[in-house]
This record gives structure tokens, sequence and C-alpha cells, in this order.
């Protein structure tokens, strides 16, 4: 058998471009990426490209821009190359060929004839008759004359085979998975004997990525937990070619805490794309942050790490066996502790996207919107999840209600309610820079004129300058107002009360 280097780590993601870059995916990513980095390894990215039918437009740009987002690099792939490549699968059919060719010099694989139509029906028979689906030898009984006859008659009829790998009979494959332990899976419940080359000439998935793995001499291979039955298959294909298998790693599911269920792309309760998160204004460090801890913990009870912090603690042996619960609110926990920590300037950006998506803004800001719009970010920053809650929590500076409700009215029912307005409006009209540390003296202002204090005088402040019991710091909220909206705002209001 040939024997792989002891010490050196290398490890892949390999994604197919059937879809966008979904959580499940990005985990696998992340954990590939930490495991490599932590012991000084290299990360390999793949595209796993063969399933063409399934192939969607955009979808390995999606994977790279994402994981680049999240902060993940590689050392080899598609984009940056390497001494392993092509790092495309559809580029590398020549050198599966090789192996698929040298399997059936062997016997230990050969070409099946069976049309799609026969497949259906065998398997309807099967399940008629109560048993599992499974492929049944075709040639099964006859000799080698009778074969070859029917092999003859297949090919003048002008049918394209497949490439079958022979299933050894009563076979145990057994590894020992860095995740689960010892595992062991008789080749009997495979299904009998599998493709290894489609129709069209291109292998299937777990032929190609055992010569993939090999040839790029992956020592590692971590990947969800779904891949434990294609294990068994893959240790078939490194026995038949002498090869020695990597380390395998199945990590647990990701299920929905709402529902107790697998997350499934077909979850429309959790949004399942980084893009989806990038779009709402959720912070990079944040998902990767929360990502890392789906299904891996750190020793002690500290939730928040930095990207070089979860390589420096990284460790193999600390992914769970249990399934790990996929949280929205402790994500959206997560990245508020990064909001209200990060650089006003960097989420100032994103508030700014998300208010033109809203049209609140125009597509091109003046130098002025700018500003406002970094003061309103300031304002809002300990209370966003992510940025594009800035539209529902701002919509007071955009769309200000006709008429108070019933409560606000309440509030304004009180007898010092009417001269402590009056007394702000007066104080207001003065101020020559409208800022908010000239607004708070103001009203500091009418509390030493009239007596009021506490919520008598705050709440009717802030009711009268913005039309709204609700808010952030009453000074700063009546600055983004400015004057001229904030002194028609309590025009208006003190009319009402008339």
């Amino acid at each position: 058998m040939a024997k792989k280097s002891d010490n050196k780590i290398r490890v892949r993601y390999a994604p197919s471009p059937t879809g966008h870059l979904h959580i499940g995916n990005a985990r696998t990513a992340i954990f590939n990426y930490l495991f490599a980095r932590s012991h000084k390894g290299t990360f390999v990215i793949r595209i796993e490209d063969t399933d063409t039918k399934r192939n969607v437009e955009g979808g390995t740009k999606s994977q790279l821009e994402n994981l680049k987002w999240l902060g993940v690099d590689w050392d080899e792939g598609p984009d940056v190359g390497g001494d392993y490549g092509p790092y495309r699968q559809s580029e590398r059919k020549e050198i599966y060929q090789k192996y698929i060719d040298e399997l059936l010099e062997k016997g230990l694989a050969y070409k099946s004839y069976l049309t799609e139509e026969q497949l259906t029906k065998m398997r309807e028979d099967q399940e008629a008759h109560g048993q599992m689906p499974h492929y049944e030898y075709e040639f099964a009984g006859m000799t080698e004359e009778e074969k070859a006859a029917k092999i003859k008659e297949a090919e003048d009829a002008g049918l394209q085979p497949v490439v079958r790998f022979h299933v050894p009979h009563a076979k145990n494959y057994e590894w020992d998975d860095i995740v689960k332990g010892k595992v062991s899976i008789g080749s009997d419940t495979i299904g009998g004997d599998w493709v290894i080359q489609k129709r069209d000439g291109m292998p299937t998935y777990n032929f190609a990525v055992v010569i993939d793995d090999h040839l790029m001499e992956i020592s590692h291979v971590l990947r969800g937990d779904d891949h434990v039955a294609n294990t068994p298959k893959q240790l078939m294909i490194y026995d038949a070619l002498g090869w020695e298998a990597p380390k395998f790693g199945h990590m647990t599911l990701i299920i929905n805490t709402e529902t107790g269920k697998k997350l499934s792309k077909r979850d429309e309760s959790i949004l399942q794309f980084i893009e989806q998160y990038r779009e709402l204004g959720y912070l990079p460090e944040a998902m990767f942050n929360f990502i890392t801890l789906l299904g891996w913990s750190p020793v002690g009870e500290d939730e928040l790490f930095t990207r070089k912090q979860f390589i420096k603690i990284f460790d193999e042996h600390r992914l769970s066996k249990s399934p790990a619960k996929f949280d929205q609110k402790k994500l959206e926990w997560v990245n508020n502790q990064y909001v209200k920590t990060a650089d006003v300037s960097e989420i100032t950006d994103l508030v700014l996207g998300n208010l033109i998506e809203a049209k609140r803004i125009d597509a091109e800001p003046s130098t002025d919107e700018i500003q406002w719009v970094r003061h309103l970010t300031e304002l809002y920053m300990p209370q966003m999840s992510y940025t594009q809650q800035i539209v529902d929590l701002s919509d007071v500076f955009f769309n200000q209600p006709e008429h108070l409700t019933d409560d606000e009215q309440k509030e304004l029912a009180d007898d010092d309610a009417k001269a402590a307005i009056t007394d702000l409006k007066d104080k207001l009209e003065k101020i020559t820079r409208f800022t908010a540390t000239q607004i708070m003296a103001a009203i500091q202002s009418v509390r030493a004129d009239t007596g009021v204090k506490g919520r008598k005088l705050y709440m009717p402040a802030r009711i009268a300058a913005t039309r709204t019991m609700h808010g952030p710091a009453i000074a700063e909220t009546i600055e983004l107002f400015g004057k001229e909206k904030a002194l028609a705002n309590i025009d208006k209001t003190l009319k009402e009360m008339n």
C-alpha cells in the first residue's frame, strides 16, 4: 500500500456549484480551515462539479466570495493554483479515466448496460415484494459466452453503459472516526454494485473524491454526518487501488432549535445562506464566531473569540457528538456584541446600504446625508442585532404618524406638560448650534424654569419634538430631526393640545 506522510496535514473543502454557500457548508469549510491553520497544515479548495445537470450559474463564485467574506483563506484552489491541480473535477476527466480503466482491467469493475427503464422496473418489483431497492447483477448465472453475447446485443443497439464497481460480499468496512469513534458498515448494506462512471463518461462523486483525495495527498477528511453512508464505498476504492485512506471525521448534524429537525434548505423558518446574512447586515466576524460554535466547543465559558484566537485554541477532539443547535436568537445576540464594538465607519457603510435599498435616502447621498446617517448609526448601534434593523428603528425620521396614539395623548394630559413643552420650544428656537449637548442643556433649563422633572418632563418633550414616546437618547434623537422639523413637531403637538 502507498503510505502517506505521517506529519503533513492537508485538508480540503470541496463544494459543488449546485447552489450558494449554505450554513452547513460554511461550517465544514471553517472547521477544515481551523484544523489546517491550527496544525500549520495546508487548506485546499476543490470544486466538485461533475454533476453538470445540477450546477447553477454563479454557484462557484458564491462559494468562494462568501468564504472570503467570512475571513477564510486557502493555500491551493482553482483561483490560486497549486502543485496538485487542476482543482476542478470537470478538468480532471482524463485522470479519472486512467483509474477506471485500471479497475476494469483487474476485473474489479465492469460495464453495465441496463437502461434507466429496466432499473426503475427492478426497483419497483423489489418494493412490491417488500425489499429494499438494490442493484441485482445483470449477468448473474451466465457463462462467459452468454455474457459476451448479451454485451454485444446491447452495444449493437447503441446502449451507452455505466461502469459499476464489484462490491465485495460480506465484508465490513471500519474506520476510527475523529468525531464518532469506531464505525463499521457491512458491504451487503450498500445496495449492490454501484456506479463509478456515468453514461456521459463523468465519474460519480464517491469514485472521483477518492482519486482526488489520494492524488492531492489529503490526510484528513472533515465533513458532515450525512457522508457517513458514503465512506464504505470510498474505502472500497482505496482498497481496490492499494491506497491508504485518510482519517475521517463526520461532524454532527445541525438542527433547528425551534423545530428540533435537521437544518434543511427547505426549512423556511431560518435563513439558510451566508449571502442572506450579508444582505441583512450581519458582520463576518460574528458569523465566523457563531458558526464555529455549531458542533465545537472551547474550554471554558467564553463564547466570543477572534479568528486568530480560534486558530490558537482549535482542537478537533472537541468536535461534538451531539447535534448542533442553530439558535437564531443566539446568532442575533452574538452579532449585536460585534456591532456594539465595531468601528462606526464600518457600520455606517452597512447602514447606508440598508437605507438606500429601502429608498430612505438617495442612491448617491450627499456629504451632509452621510454625516447624518453616521449620527443615526451611532445612536442605534447598541440596539442593532443586524444593520438592516435600522430601517424599522429609524422609521420615525422618515414616516411620522399623522396622529398621536392614545398612550401618547395620556402622557400629555398632565397639567405640567403644556408649560414644559412651550418653554422647551422657546429654548430650542434660541439654539444656534443644534447639537445634542445644547438640546440637553435646553431641557435641563426647562426643568429649572418650570420645576417639572423626571418622566413628566422627558416624556412630553420627546413626544412633542419627535411625535413618538419611544426611541433612544432624547437629545441625540431631537438633534437628528433637526431644528426645523423638531420645532414643527412641537407646534403641531401644541395645536392638538389646545
